[in-house]
This record gives C-alpha cells, structure tokens and sequence, in this order.
C-alpha cells in the first residue's frame, strides 16, 4: 500500500529536523513490552509489543527423521502467516513474499548464532530428532514487524519446556511438559533494523516511516563482551553509504544491549 506523497513529504520534512511525529529521537525504540507463555497448548509462546505494533510467537515441538546431512542434530521450522486481523494491507492465502522474508530473517538470525544445540536434540542418531516449528503472527501491524517478531521468537524459544517423550511408543505425550528447557545456548541473537528515509537513519518505524523508507538493513547480533554480527540483510532500493552503514553497526550494538537487558528481565534470568 503505498503511503501519499503529502504524508511522505512530512515525515523527511520532521526527519531533516531529526523530529518524528511521535516525539521519538530518530534511534529510540517505541515502548517495549513482553508478555511470556499467552498459549496452554505452545511448549512455549510470548506475545512482543513495540507501541502498536503487536506480535505473538510459538514454539511447538514434534519428534521426527533428521535431515540426512545432520543426522545428530534436530531440526528447525519458522513460518510467519501475516494475518488479516493485523492490517487491512494482508489477504487470505498462501504466504505473502513478506511473510516468507520475516520467517527466513528470524530463522536465519536464531539458527546462524548457534542459539538452539540442535546435538541435544537427538533422540537416536539417524532415526528420530526433535524439530522445533517456531510459528509467528502479527496481531495488529505498525510497523516493524521484522525486530518484533524475531523478539517475540527469542522470548518464546526461552521460555519453552520440552514435553514428555514416551520412548516405548517413540512418540511425544502432548500435554504433558518437563521441567527441561529447551537446549539453549548463551548466543542469544536479537534482531535490529534500521531504516534510511531520505538522508537519515531511523529505527523502528512505524507503518507511515516504514511505507517511506528507501532502505533497510536488518542486522541479528549476539554476544556480551564482544557483540557479534550473526546475519544481515537489505531491503529497498536505495544505496547505503560506508559511513551509513558504520553507523548503523555502531548504534545496533547500543541497541542489542539495551534489548537484551529488556529480554532478562522479562524471562527472569
């Protein structure tokens, strides 16, 4: 849906000031809030909001055969389904080749950082693994939905429980949950977009600041001491500068700290 060109206009006249019409500073994050297991049937789910843009994401956990090039190591699934009761822009259907873009982003950022030990979910190497499907969908879109839904993925992937296998019958008893988290490691990768509007760097758009974007760069970080780039990807047509991109490297590793500190405190580590 493309934004009109009065709207636009005002939205790079605001930017060339370094005002956005939410009184935001062009690299703050609206409010972020993270609500932890919404679903009885998900080993584990979470529900992200950044302002109005909200996101739920589940983790479901089947036992399967492993890819026969891993045959020691699980398997991982993320979809996204772009729901219609999120945005009057998304249809019913097959997924859009926005959806297919989030997924693959989110996917690529949890499965690059080493964040899953996908050896721990091996039940019986060459014959049965666990496979994780990480499900994702928007339940009302403004914008940004890359970063929240690859938030919402991380905080549902945290908080998930292994169920209970019954290995005389080799099938999982669902209902029925451990105290065993899933594998994890401390590789805990975070998603950050930036986008370039005109001469100016922004993050976290909203839907208008998003419809005007020329570029972005959406960046998944890991790391404490030393902060990581695990995965990145560009959108749009417009070229970025080397001195852009350095400062988008720059404010992603500001910005993974401070998310990651929001993280914490939501899973209670």
């Amino acid at each position: 849906m493309e934004i009109s060109n009065l709207t636009k206009q005002r939205i790079l006249d605001y930017l060339a000031q370094d005002k956005r019409f939410d009184s935001r500073k062009l690299e703050d994050y609206r409010k972020i809030e993270i609500e932890v297991g919404i679903s009885n049937n998900a080993e584990g789910s979470a529900k992200v909001k950044f302002g109005n843009t909200e996101v739920m994401a589940g983790v479901k956990i089947d036992v399967t055969e492993p890819y026969t090039d891993h045959e020691g190591e699980g398997t991982l699934m993320t979809t996204c389904e772009l729901l219609p009761l999120s945005s009057p822009r998304y249809e019913p259907g097959p997924p859009s080749i926005e959806a297919i873009e989030i997924a693959r982003i989110v996917d690529r950022g949890v499965r690059e950082s080493g964040f899953i030990d996908f050896k721990k979910l091996c039940i019986k190497e060459g014959e049965k693994v666990y496979s994780i499907m990480l499900d994702i969908y928007p339940l009302n879109e403004d914008g940004n939905m890359i970063d929240a839904a690859a938030l919402a993925a991380v905080v549902a992937l945290k908080s998930a429980k292994m169920p209970k296998y019954d290995e005389k019958e080799e099938k999982i008893k669902y209902g029925e949950l451990t105290n065993k988290s899933v594998p994890l490691t401390d590789k805990t990768p975070l998603t950050i977009t930036f986008h370039k509007i005109g001469k100016k760097i922004i993050l976290d758009p909203t839907r208008d600041e998003e419809d005007s974007s020329d570029a972005r760069v959406s960046m998944a970080l890991f790391g404490k001491k030393e902060v990581m780039i695990t995965a990145m990807q560009k959108g749009g047509e417009a070229d970025l500068t080397e001195q852009e991109l350095e400062k988008m490297l720059d404010l992603g590793v500001e910005k993974f700290k401070e998310l990651h500190k929001i993280i914490d405190k939501a899973v209670g580590e």
